[in-house]
């Protein structure tokens, strides 16, 4: 008997995916009409292009939920994948301007690729092609089968080699959250590849005590010195307000500390809705890397903890389909992008709060972004085809079990 896979939708992911990104869509117009209009421009401008990303996503959503997923085990696909999206970052970094002081971004009429958003899955996918081949060998030599003995890399098809080159672009843009965000991604891929827990412990131990030392050096050099390096100045900026947001409330310090006045104005149940007093040209990138001081603002400390919680749901969902997936591919796929938003969440709320020094990371599906939605939208994708294809055959392993009673007792 044929299972069709339509009857194995997992609503319990699809369902937060719809209401956050429907949500995204609210929240994008409230942040973005006030400033439009008081330009001379449409109110409706921004959302509408982010309504095309949102309609495009939902028919990805639908595409890749029906085909089958064998062609993500394919070495010569990703290999292609992997060499389109190295030519894409190094065209929006040598190519192209900059946008508030990054390179990134690749214009194409009026819309704009981010190839460092869809390194996000694509290193997912490669990272859990890789460590799924050397699962047996995993199982014998722990760590050693991914480090070959060596603690650095020897060869070019080193997978380190891949992802330091990969992320080391995205670092030079600079784009410090996206690159951030990568190397969490790719600790967790590690954590979940099968190696022992104490080394994972070592080496999570040595990346925290490094970035320590960074903070550290940054602080005790000075973020003025930092600032006439190569590259760096525009991360420097950064760093400043971290340190210290009210030294510089009319330059580095201005975003962070109307940020903490937004979150301060929002009180328990916010202003309301559309009636936020920040985003009318008080705190800047109001609709981006700063939304859910927004959201704060006019839901208050209720709302934006429902919103959390709907969204920590739908990761633990996405986390769930992971840890019960027999399929190390299709395990570590889905724990690799559960992790991956979880960590861009963290880093986007340590950033606005002044916890971690912000980087410029998006909020999941609720800042305006077309190529941010439309790469969550495909890891929803392929979480919800993953988990109807683990559903699916264990059901068919349960009807051949029965069947084989059946015939026994015949």
């Amino acid at each position: 008997m044929k299972i069709d896979k339509k009857h194995l939708l997992n609503y319990s992911i699809l369902i937060p995916y719809l209401i956050l990104s429907v949500l995204g869509l609210i929240v994008v117009y409230s942040t973005t009409s006030p400033t439009s209009i008081q330009a001379g421009g449409n109110g409706f401008g921004m959302v509408l292009n982010q309504g095309i990303f949102w309609v495009i996503s939902l028919f990805i959503i639908a595409l890749l939920y029906r085909i089958r997923l064998g062609f993500l085990k394919k070495g010569g696909i990703l290999t292609i994948v992997i060499f389109a999206e190295i030519i894409l970052l190094l065209l929006s970094r040598f190519i192209t301007g900059t946008i508030n002081g990054a390179h990134g971004w690749l214009k194409l009429g009026a819309f704009s690729i981010q190839p460092a958003e869809y390194l996000k899955i694509i290193l997912v996918w490669y990272l859990a092609f890789r460590f799924t081949k050397r699962q047996e060998e995993i199982k014998v030599y722990d760590y050693q089968a991914l480090t070959h003995n060596h603690w650095f890399p020897k060869a070019f098809n080193d997978w380190r080699t891949m992802v330091a080159i990969l992320i080391g672009i995205v670092a030079i843009m600079p784009d410090l959250g996206n690159a951030t965000i990568l190397t969490l991604t790719v600790v967790i891929m590690i954590a979940v590849s099968g190696i022992g827990y104490r080394w994972f412990s070592t080496m999570l131990g040595a990346i925290v005590s490094v970035s320590g030392l960074v903070l550290t050096s940054i602080w005790l050099i000075g973020v003025e010195r930092v600032a006439k390096m190569p590259v760096f100045g525009y991360v420097a900026k950064r760093f400043s307000a971290f340190f210290n947001p009210f030294k510089d409330l009319s330059g580095s310090g201005h975003q962070l500390a109307n940020s903490y006045y937004a979150m301060s104005n929002g009180g328990w149940f916010g202003l309301g809705l559309g009636n936020s007093i920040e985003k009318r040209g008080y705190l800047p990138e109001a609709h981006t890397d700063f939304v859910f001081s927004i959201v704060i603002e006019e839901f208050g400390f209720f709302g934006a903890s429902l919103i959390l919680a709907l969204l920590f749901f739908l990761i633990l969902r996405i986390i769930l389909v992971g840890i019960r997936a027999k399929n190390p591919f299709n395990s570590m796929m889905a724990l690799g992008i559960g992790g991956m938003i979880l960590m861009q969440t963290f880093i986007n709320i340590g950033g606005i709060s002044g916890l971690i020094p912000s980087t410029g990371v998006t909020f999941p599906f609720l800042s305006q972004g077309g190529n941010s939605l439309l790469v969550l939208s495909v890891a929803i994708a392929l979480v919800l085809n993953i988990d109807a294809n683990e559903r699916r055959d264990a059901l068919y392993e349960q009807m051949e079990a029965e069947a084989q009673d059946q015939s026994e007792e015949a």
